[in-house]
């Protein structure tokens, strides 16, 4: 099934001029970016993004890491795109993340793990509308 799924290159890995490196890999992965897009997201984005977390204890530690530096927002669409981009992604934990994987070349911590994408169908409907109106995404 043809799926579209929202991808960010979070700033640790911006910061470290990875986010060319990271979309190659989308891209050989077979997936096809739709939309993209640079952005320094706000506080109000950050909290309103990850409200989810909101009564975990690291919540705050994230919103801060998600507004410390511009990231790189992107819709990705193909055959089960969620999966398929999560397998590519690797384990949170970069130190359980397969041979090969986003997170295992490039992260730094559990935290500073490079990137994000969604978990869900549903996340990602929520996820892509929360960076991108209809008009910006162009698959």
């Amino acid at each position: 099934m043809i799926q579209q799924t929202l991808s960010i290159i979070k700033p640790d890995a911006v910061a470290r001029n990875l986010q060319g490196e990271i979309l190659a890999m989308i891209q050989k992965s077979g997936l096809r970016i739709i939309a993209m897009k640079m952005i320094r997201l706000t506080r109000a984005q950050a909290e309103a993004f990850y409200e989810v977390h909101k009564e975990r204890p690291f919540y705050g530690e994230l919103v801060e890491y998600m507004i410390s530096g511009p990231v790189v927002c992107s819709v990705l669409e193909g055959e089960d795109a969620i999966a398929s981009y999560r397998a590519l992604m690797g384990a949170t934990n970069p130190a359980n993340a397969a041979e090969g994987t986003i997170r295992r070349l490039y992260a730094q911590s559990v935290q500073a793990n490079a990137v994000h994408g969604s978990d869900a169908p549903e996340t990602a409907a929520r996820e892509v509308a929360f960076f991108f109106s209809r008009t910006e995404i162009v698959g």
